[in-house]
Parts: structure tokens; C-alpha cells; sequence
């Protein structure tokens, strides 16, 4: 197959979704499609810092930001957008400006949902008009439903089918204004009608889309993440890092939170029945997430923890693969409703045994790979007693450390996501083709 994937890039970082998206593109390749990355918005970044070349940026942010607030910015000419849409300019406005924050693009992201009935539609045919442009496409694979906007132009200028991934959306949407919200919400689910085919990261994901969204179940399937298990080394028997690591991996940020981990963390050091534990945090740093980083340092050096704590911001693949190594248990005790969650993946790959809130696709993801324990979300002190027993019982944490390691190594792997990625698309261009003729 021949397939467009539109895929946002966030112009200074990188984030779980555009790491679980390049992954299936890699292996879609890798089993023989011709697959085509279309960047949006901003330039994206890989994991090892470094801006990805994927051909030129649609539906560049400054000439969409331009578009929907000034009318007469719709049909700039070439010679303008093309400049607008530099990755350097555009590199240069996202480090500046909190491009991704929810709080500040309620009216962008009701415009982009409404498509080619909004203000932004001269920008939609654009994109629509170059995915025709050159050899056909079997399909065009949304990242997200943010993007179901573009569906029906897509469809009726491609002749493609037009699938969509469901990740993170609800969470995005939730955070947006009033009455951007609703509004969004509204649009979505109008627009969902147009996407001929949903593909859910977890069941937990695709039951609280589908409901939202009124889509029927046959137009939602399910295909779990996967992830590069040859990029992890399982912990050989018997080895416990010395002294106990409690880890986080993910953006250093309340939604995710570290706050609540660091709470858990005072408590077990308080209790001191795990001696010398240490707290050791990495992930991607946002410039807005400074403030909360910053308070959390200040926190612990007043309880005399400085020492015991440490914060690695933007690590590369080898420092995270070295991270993972160090770490007697991960946490990550996110208070948004994470759609999935590729650091339980690529923990468990490494062989170290997570603890998770009993919320969101968490439960779903340890019933699949035994890899770690439960505990009632929000509540520090339930997280700090589900940390130090298994702190305290290194038997039972290298056993779920081997069992989550061996599951996803069976069940989570990026192969295992991209053959059921295909077979997914392969019968939706099965029916598209029916449909047509």
C-alpha cells in the first residue's frame, strides 16, 4: 500500500504520540509499504534532540494562526506562506510561544475541526490539493481525530480511504476553554462521520471515544502500541540497582505527575523503611514546566533530599536506555487520562516493574503484561505504600520486572503493531474499493 501519514510536529521537543507514530511508520516500511510522513504545523523532533527532515511543513502554524484570526491572510501568495512555513522560523516561534497549550488553541482547534466549512478551509484544499498531486495513496492515516477535519477534502480530492488514530485526544480537548470545548467536542463528533475507519491505542481508549463520539463499534478497532524491544535490555537475574532508584519517564509536569511522586517519595523517605532511596526523574522539559520543576527542587532540598534526587531533562536513547537500568521501580502516576502510556513499554522492557493508578488505560495495560501493581489514583500515601512493597520484596519486583519484559516482548512489539496496523487498512481500502465500484 501507498500511505500518506499526517503527522504534528511540536517544533522544540518530542512526545510520546510523535514517538509511537514514527515507530509504526518505520515498521509499515520495514514490512514493504511506501509510506509518506506529511508534517504539520511545526517541525518535528526525534528522540535524540534533533529536528527531523520530512519534506516541507502543511498547515505551517504562523500561516494558520494568521488565517484564522485575519481574513485577508487566507490566500497570501506562495512566495509568503513558503516563508511563514520555514522550519527554522518555525523552530524559532515554538521555543518562544506555548504552542501546544491547550489553554490558548480552543479557537484554532475548532477551526481546524471544521474543516473546509471553516475559516481555515483555503489552507485544507491546499493540503488536499498537494496529497493529490502526485501518485495516488491507498490511504491516509490521521495521527489523531484533531485532525478529522481534513478528512473530507482528503477523501474527495485523493480518492484515498482516510483512517485516524485515536491517542491523547480527550485529555486535549478537556483542557480547552469554554466554550471552545463543547464546541470542539460537537465538531469532532460531526466530523468523526467522515473518517472511514478508527484505530485505538487501548480498549480503554476506544470505549470513552466511541461513547463521546457516537461512533458505532464496527467503525472503531483496537491495535495496542508497540515499541523497538531490540532498543531495550532486559535486567540480567539477580541484578537490583544499589542503592533502590524510584523512577518517573515522561514530560516533567503536573498532568503527569511528578508533583504526586514527589510526595510519594518524601513520604517513603520519612517512613525510612527503604534506606537511601533515590528519586530520579527524566523526560522532556518544557520551558512552562520550569515553575513546577523548580518548586519540586526546592521542596526536597528542604527536606535535606537534594542528594537523593535527580532531574534529567531531554535524555537521548542511550541516556534513557541507562536510566531504565538504574531504576528499582517506575512510576508514573499520571492524573490525565492517558490513552496508553509507551513508558510502561519500554520499563517493562528493560525488565523494571511499574506501580500505576487504577484510572485510564492503566489497568488495561497490566492485565496484558503482569508487569507491575495497582494503586487508588490521586492519593499519595497509597502510592508510597505500593512503591515500598515492592521495594521491600526484590523477589516479587524482579518477577513482574521479568514478566512484563517477556510480554512485551511477545505481545507490544512494533511489528506485532504494524501487521495489525495493515490488516486494519488493508480492509478498509477492501471496502472503499467495494463501495466505489
Amino acid at each position: 500500500m501507498r500511505i500518506a501519514h499526517l503527522s504534528p510536529g511540536t517544533g522544540d521537543f518530542y512526545c510520546g504520540t510523535c514517538l509511537r507514530d514514527r515507530t509504526l511508520v518505520r515498521a509499515l516500511r520495514g514490512r514493504g509499504h511506501e509510506v509518506e510522513i506529511v508534517p504539520l504545523y511545526l517541525p518535528a523532533y526525534g528522540e535524540d534532540g534533533t529536528p527531523s527532515d520530512d519534506g516541507p511543513i502543511h498547515l505551517g502554524a504562523i500561516n494558520l494562526y494568521l488565517a484564522q484570526k485575519l481574513s485577508a491572510c487566507r490566500y497570501l501568495p506562495r512566495a509568503v506562506t513558503g516563508r511563514l512555513d520555514s522550519p527554522a522560523l518555525l523552530r524559532w516561534v515554538a521555543r518562544r510561544f506555548p504552542a501546544t497549550d491547550p489553554a490558548l488553541l480552543g479557537e484554532m482547534t475548532v477551526a481546524m475541526l471544521e474543516g473546509e466549512e471553516g475559516r481555515l478551509a483555503p489552507a485544507i484544499e491546499a493540503l488536499a490539493a498537494s496529497l493529490a498531486a502526485g501518485p495516488p495513496f491507498n490511504v491516509v492515516l490521521l495521527s489523531n481525530a484533531l485532525l478529522a477535519g481534513v478528512a473530507r477534502r482528503i477523501a474527495e480530492r485523493t480518492g484515498a480511504a482516510v483512517a485516524c488514530t485515536l491517542q491523547g485526544e480527550n485529555a486535549f480537548l478537556d483542557a480547552l476553554p469554554e466554550p471552545h470545548r463543547g464546541l470542539a467536542w460537537r465538531t469532532l463528533a460531526a466530523r468523526a462521520r467522515q473518517v472511514a475507519l478508527f484505530l485505538a491505542v487501548s480498549r480503554h481508549h476506544a470505549a470513552r471515544m466511541a461513547d463521546r463520539l457516537g461512533l458505532p463499534e464496527a467503525r472503531v478497532a483496537v491495535v495496542p502500541n508497540g515499541i523497538d524491544v531490540e532498543d531495550f535490555s532486559a535486567r540480567a537475574a539477580g541484578e537490583a540497582p544499589s542503592p533502590p532508584a524510584l523512577g518517573f519517564l515522561a514530560r516533567l509536569c503536573a498532568e503527569k505527575g511528578l508533583p504526586l511522586l514527589v510526595d510519594a517519595f518524601l513520604l517513603l523517605r520519612e517512613r525510612g523503611r527503604v534506606p537511601d532511596l533515590r528519586l530520579r526523574a527524566a523526560g522532556v522539559l518544557r520551558a512552562e514546566d520550569r515553575v513546577i520543576v523548580a518548586a519540586l527542587r526546592r521542596r526536597l532540598a528542604a527536606a535535606g533530599l537534594a542528594a537523593a534526587t535527580e532531574f534529567l531533562p531531554d535524555v537521548d536513547p542511550a541516556a534513557k536506555r541507562a536510566f531504565l537500568a538504574s531504576l528499582s521501580v517506575l512510576s508514573v502516576p499520571a492524573s490525565a487520562e492517558e490513552s496508553f502510556g509507551l513508558y510502561l513499554l519500554e520499563a517493562m522492557a528493560a525488565g523494571v516493574p511499574v506501580v500505576q493508578p487504577r484510572h485510564a488505560a492503566f489497568p488495561e495495560i497490566l492485565a496484558a503484561t503482569g508487569g507491575g501493581i495497582l494503586c487508588d489514583p490521586g492519593d499519595p500515601r497509597a502510592l508510597a505504600e505500593a512503591i515500598e512493597a515492592l521495594l521491600l520484596d526484590p523477589p516479587r519486583a524482579r518477577e513482574l520486572g521479568e514478566r512484563g519484559g517477556r510480554a512485551v516482548r511477545e505481545r507490544f512489539t512494533a511489528q506485532r503493531m504494524a501487521r495489525e496496523v495493515e490488516e486494519r487498512l488493508t480492509e478498509v481500502v477492501a471496502a472503499r474499493g467495494r463501495v466505489d465500484a
